[in-house]
């Protein structure tokens, strides 16, 4: 049968047993008729829809690229870290008498995804400024400047997006480099932190992180993390791509 067929009963003037056999041989026609119909819409759909993706990535790649090209600079004024300052980010530890029991004020560690890695970072030529941020998901990253000189850090609040919180979350979620989600942070979030002096930090997973930065020629930083958090477990978003903004600030180490 062709298409001029569809809806022509040839069955009717035929007997009953070869009415029968006509009937069930058009119906499996239609059938198949309509489900082709309905696969060939399916598929100008999905086309369609490709097509509108695509256009879209390359409507957003051409933006990006006019923002990267210039971007806006946003002064910020350093804060001075401490433990109440800094509380939304993480911990400020300091030195506590020897024989101190375990408490509030020692680093509130979660290595317990991975083999530690205790470690010596030298860092050069790192300007007070910054354009991207990166955060880790499945360690508390600890830092600190060997010989307690001036050091920033620029910060965003943890923005993971655990089990518990993936039925009220809204459509700005995004995947990170192992597949966790989280909510991209705000070019209203960033903050810059000062440390000087015998301390350390103790981020929270899935702090945001920019630095360590300095004015120095080069500085060496004691670093706790995981064997292979630079490898797997390193998140980074670029506000110069995404948002057309990079981030400055002044060294405040004279007026201290």
């Amino acid at each position: 049968m062709n298409s001029n067929n569809r809806g022509h009963f040839p069955f009717v003037n035929s007997s009953s047993s070869e009415s029968s056999d006509e009937f069930d041989e058009w119906l499996e026609y239609e059938n198949e008729a309509m489900e082709i119909e309905e696969q060939i819409a399916i598929n100008m759909i999905a086309r369609n829809n490709y097509v509108i993706h695509q256009l879209l990535l390359i409507q957003q790649s051409d933006q990006e690229a006019t923002m990267a090209e210039s971007p806006v600079q946003m002064n910020l004024v350093p804060t001075e870290a401490t433990s109440e300052s800094f509380a939304e980010y993480g911990q400020v530890i300091e030195a506590s008498s020897d024989g101190d029991l375990f408490g509030p004020n020692d680093a509130q560690l979660d290595l317990s995804r991975g083999i530690p890695r205790f470690y010596i970072m030298r860092l050069e030529g790192r300007s007070l400024g910054f354009s991207t941020i990166t955060h880790h998901a499945n360690v508390t990253q600890c830092l600190g400047s060997i010989g307690g000189h001036v050091w920033y850090l620029g910060v965003a609040k943890p923005s993971l997006i655990e089990d518990a919180d993936r039925e009220r979350v809204g459509d700005n979620v995004e995947s990170g480099s192992d597949g966790h989600l989280y909510a991209p942070p705000t070019v209203e979030e960033v903050r810059v932190f000062r440390f000087s002096g015998p301390k350390f930090v103790k981020l929270n997973r899935g702090t945001w992180h920019a630095g360590p930065l300095f004015s120095d020629s080069s500085m060496d930083f004691y670093n706790l993390e995981l064997s292979n958090t630079n490898e797997v477990d390193h998140t980074t978003r670029s506000f110069k791509k995404k948002n057309g903004v990079i981030f400055r600030f002044e060294d405040s180490t004279s007026s201290s």
